[in-house]
């Protein structure tokens, strides 16, 4: 199975903006190595998705700098910018966001749907089981409509996984979930992560999650807080 390194982060002078003009985020300076476990927490409302749909490039009016290793964000046109989120970006989504009348397998290995080289398809799909035995979801025929909660999130984590990429963002990936089962995931996140050498960005109210991460962003009324380190 072939490995993709983590990109590295560089944002500056960045600004989210909402419809209205009113300045929602805003992040003067913030580096974040390839190969790192960052998350970020704040209260609720501060930004923190925000930040999120910035970096991968899904927020709307944005300006200034958002550079993963030589690839600026904000100066890609919306389709270059969608191109950049599949080759290099997997998701974690909060709602999960799967088909149900699909498996695992065929929710995981989603990617290969988009893709017309029938080797790069194949190995997506041998990525995608993979990542699910290891996630130790070995049946991984049966449809997810009667998968539990932890179950549903650990096809999200191998979907995200699935096509290799060099960066991770998950947004809430424990929320909802019993501790037992939060910990687990947080666990099979973090080893993948750092034996893929992945870059992982995670948007978190959960603090286990926290105490397992290389560095945590705090965000506070859509800025990064006083004593934030910029240089994780």
């Amino acid at each position: 199975m072939t490995i993709s390194q983590g990109l590295d982060l560089r944002a500056h002078d960045v600004k989210v903006r909402a419809p209205g003009g009113r300045t929602i985020l805003s992040v003067d300076h913030l580096k974040v190595p390839a190969g790192t476990a960052i998350g970020v927490r704040g209260p609720s409302g501060a930004g923190k998705s925000t930040l999120l749909y910035a970096i991968a490039g899904l927020a709307g009016d944005v300006s200034g700098r958002i550079a993963w290793g030589d690839t600026d964000m904000v100066a890609l046109t919306h389709g270059a910018r969608a191109a950049f989120r599949r080759s290099k970006m997997g998701f974690v989504f909060q709602d999960f966001l799967l088909f149900e009348e699909l498996s695992a397998l065929g929710n995981a290995a989603l990617a290969a749907s988009y893709v017309h080289d029938s080797g790069a398809r194949q190995a997506i799909c041998e990525r995608a089981r993979q990542h699910l035995e290891d996630l130790g979801l070995g049946d991984n025929r049966r449809k997810v409509d009667s998968f539990s909660g932890g179950e549903r999130q650990r096809v999200a984590i191998a979907r995200a996984l699935a096509n290799d990429p060099p960066v991770l963002l998950a947004d809430e990936p424990t929320a909802s979930l019993d501790r037992p089962t939060a910990d687990r995931l947080v666990d099979d996140l973090v080893a993948l992560t750092r034996s893929g050498g992945k870059t992982l960005v995670a948007v978190s109210h959960d603090p286990a999650l926290h105490e397992r991460m290389d560095r945590v962003i705090d965000i506070i009324d859509g800025n990064l807080a006083a004593g934030t380190p910029v240089h994780a």
